[in-house]
């Protein structure tokens, strides 16, 4: 059927996209393992992973990745170059799922033992920002310390090859080094310290505009995905079938995985709308860390306001979709 001046039904049929996805362990793994949210949007999805928020940035600006899995600093630095884009899912609050680890035989047992040390993380990641907010929060001099700017699997080859003293990173890199290694601090304490971390999905403003039922369905599949963990997370154990997905996409060792989802706080599609997330801390979060950006150099100048990149309007209407 042909209809003049209008969408013709096979437009969903048609329709692809790009999702850019990380190794982070979390609950919408399963579905994307799954093809649910092909079936869900009824598109074709080329599925690309990577090694950090700062390269899928780079993708997202260029065009060639239509949705993706950032960090709140990459998301912030984003922003503030003024990046068309729009946060749509808080993923979560990072908490012990990041941490600082020292390789043992360093000499590195606490923060201000970093000084002169070399310490690997992948810059303008929420890592990056953690690291720096810790060395602040201890009152040592970044100057003082050699941070090297590795991504995570580069991060445990240099581990492996004895390189670095310490590192600052995520899954599944941070169970490897955590081998020969001891935590310094996590994101948990970090985020105690006033320097709070998430993860989210963002997507390119011109193809939200253009597709708003395919984000609309992203939103509510992941946020269904979330809501099948928080009801009974003891059901996603080393032995399940969820397990096995998440290990199967992340890399990460299926016994860890468990105590991997709960080093983050997930909230629901009901709560993403709220105050607490995009509804209102989300942008002033992202406010936050972009004034921490500026004054450790990373960014230019930080934008009057940050409320553009930030909307409920799909996981509103996920909340409500049949």
């Amino acid at each position: 059927m042909l209809v003049v001046g209008g969408f013709g039904p096979a437009q969903a049929e048609d329709l692809k996209f790009t999702i850019a996805y990380q190794t982070v362990v979390e609950p919408s793994k399963v579905p994307q393992a799954d093809g649910s949210y092909e079936k869900v949007t009824g598109a074709k999805i080329d599925w690309r992973k990577f090694d950090s928020g700062a390269d899928v940035i780079t993708a997202v600006a260029s065009g060639s990745v239509d949705i993706g899995y950032v960090g709140s600093s990459p998301l912030a630095a984003a922003a503030s170059r003024e990046l068309p884009i729009q946060t749509i899912l808080v993923v979560g609050l990072i908490g012990e799922s990041e941490a600082l680890v020292a390789r043992n035989g360093s000499g590195v047992s606490k923060i201000a033992d970093l000084a002169g040390k070399k310490v690997a993380v992948p810059f303008v990641s929420t890592t990056h920002y953690s690291l720096l907010a810790a060395l602040k929060h201890e009152n040592v001099d970044p100057k003082t310390v050699d941070i090297l700017n590795l991504r995570p699997p580069e991060i445990a080859a240099a581990w492996e090859r004895g390189d670095i003293d310490a590192a600052y990173v995520w899954d599944p890199a941070l169970g490897q080094i955590r081998t020969n290694g001891t935590i310094i601090v996590d994101s948990a304490k970090v985020a105690e310290w006033g320097a709070p971390t998430f993860d989210a999905w963002i997507v390119r403003t011109e193809f939200a505009e253009k597709h708003p039922d395919a984000v609309r369905d992203f939103v509510k599949t992941t946020g269904q995905a979330y809501a099948d963990y928080l009801a009974k997370p003891e059901a996603w154990s080393a032995s399940s079938p969820q397990a096995e997905k998440i290990g199967r996409l992340t890399g990460a060792k299926l016994d860890e995985v468990p105590s991997l989802l709960k080093g983050y706080v997930f909230p629901t599609l009901a709560e993403q709308a709220s105050d607490k997330f995009l509804g209102g801390d989300t942008v002033k979060a992202i406010a936050a860390t972009s004034e921490f950006l500026k004054e450790q150099g990373k960014i230019d100048a930080v934008l009057p306001d940050y409320s553009g990149y930030v909307t409920t309007k799909y996981v509103k209407e996920a909340a409500v979709s049949n």
